[in-house]
Order: structure tokens, then C-alpha cells, then sequence
């Protein structure tokens, strides 16, 4: 018999990745204020994104979710976001193969890792200043 003393909880944690050349090019490449505003947008538009694909999701609009991760790839990416731009891109190749299992197991490890990157890039800006 398992008893509730029994049960543990899953805390699932993942470090994320964000590369710190990427965003030494665009600095360099765009000067200090036009590579903040590219971040300060990119993180605006992440996180709507991210909050878009969880309500596309629980409406069951797949291909509106797919468009939406799909997005969330490029944008991830111009700013040296690394892993997010690889899971993005894992919840995409779910909604291709139309695996809803898939789907939601690498959605919501989007949405984790998509939170944990946007502090992680928030604050890498706030040392540089």
C-alpha cells in the first residue's frame, strides 16, 4: 500500500543557456542604446510569445501554437538565447510529428526554460550598466 507520506514531488529545474558572444556582436555591431532596444523588444516580445503559446495550447489551436514557438526561435536567437531557441524548436518538431504527449511535455518546458531565460538576459543588462 503507498501511503500519501510516500509520494514525492518532482521539482524540475533546468539551467539555461545564453550565449554571451551573441549579444557582445550585437552590441558591437548596433552600439550600446540600438542593442538595448533590440533586447528590451526581444524580451517584450518573448514573453508575450510564451504567454500566447500556453493560451494556444489549452484552446487546442495547434497550428497557432506551432506558428507561435516557430517564432519564438528567430527572436530567441538574435539575442544569444540559446537553449531556449533549441526547446522553441523541439515543441515544433511535437506539432509536426502530432505527438500531443510531445506537445505539452516540451511546451511546458518551454515555458520554464522561456521564464528562466528572460531573468538570465534581464539580468546580464543589469551587470552592464
Amino acid at each position: 500500500m503507498i501511503l500519501v507520506s510516500d509520494v514525492c514531488e518532482l521539482i524540475q529545474f533546468e539551467n539555461v543557456r545564453l550565449d554571451p558572444d551573441r549579444l557582445k556582436t550585437l552590441y558591437h555591431q548596433m552600439g550600446e542604446s540600438g542593442a538595448e532596444e533590440v533586447v528590451c523588444r526581444a524580451i517584450e516580445e518573448l514573453a508575450v510569445r510564451l504567454s500566447h503559446c500556453e493560451r494556444l495550447w489549452h484552446k487546442r489551436d495547434i497550428e497557432g501554437l506551432r506558428k507561435s514557438a516557430r517564432s519564438l526561435v528567430a527572436i530567441s536567437e538574435q539575442i544569444g538565447m540559446t537553449m531556449l531557441a533549441r526547446v522553441a524548436g523541439d515543441v515544433t518538431k511535437s506539432i509536426d510529428q502530432y505527438d500531443l504527449a510531445a506537445i505539452g511535455a516540451t511546451l511546458y518546458r518551454l515555458l520554464r526554460i522561456g521564464e528562466r531565460s528572460l531573468v538570465a538576459v534581464w539580468d546580464l543588462q543589469d551587470l552592464s550598466l
